[in-house]
């Protein structure tokens, strides 16, 4: 299952997996993009409009999430790469622990940095939900180019 357009990417640049084309591919990120946007907006609509603010946080630049969304989101594709799509250590059973262990503690490692989006599809659905005010598009601009870096 694709959730993470900066997964769908890596796996599409790996060549592992034959069915994913590139167009299948462009589907799948379009469909999590507006996944995430209609997510943020309902979140967003059951508290009354209140949303929140997609950005470094409190004493971190974006030098910090550069650097933090870059590692655990390059960690995240690559412990996909290898326990879903690696013909030679795909682990069935295991690899709904393997990634979801990897977002544990991604997020818990650079949750006061960046937020732990580790994902663009996130980061552009917290930028709707706050209806792209304060900066956050821009913030979901940097924070995806971060991600797909």
């Amino acid at each position: 299952a694709h959730f993470n357009p900066a997964v769908t990417v890596a796996i599409l640049a790996s060549g592992r997996c034959p069915d994913l084309t590139p167009a299948k591919a462009g589907q799948y990120i379009g469909a999590q993009v507006l996944g995430a946007m209609l997510a943020a907006l309902t979140y967003s609509g059951i508290y009354n409009g209140a949303s929140f603010k997609l950005g470094p946080g409190a004493g971190f630049g974006y030098g910090e999430v550069a650097i933090a969304e870059f590692v655990f989101t390059f960690l995240l594709c690559y412990v996909v790469l290898c326990v879903a799509v690696s013909t030679t250590t795909k682990a069935e059973q295991m690899f709904g622990l393997a990634i979801g262990s990897c977002l544990t503690c991604g997020v818990n490692a650079i949750g006061a940095i960046s937020g732990g989006a580790l994902n663009p599809a996130v980061s552009i659905g917290i930028a709707t939900g706050h209806r792209f005010g304060d900066g956050s598009l821009l913030a979901a601009a940097a924070f995806s180019l971060f991600e797909f870096a």
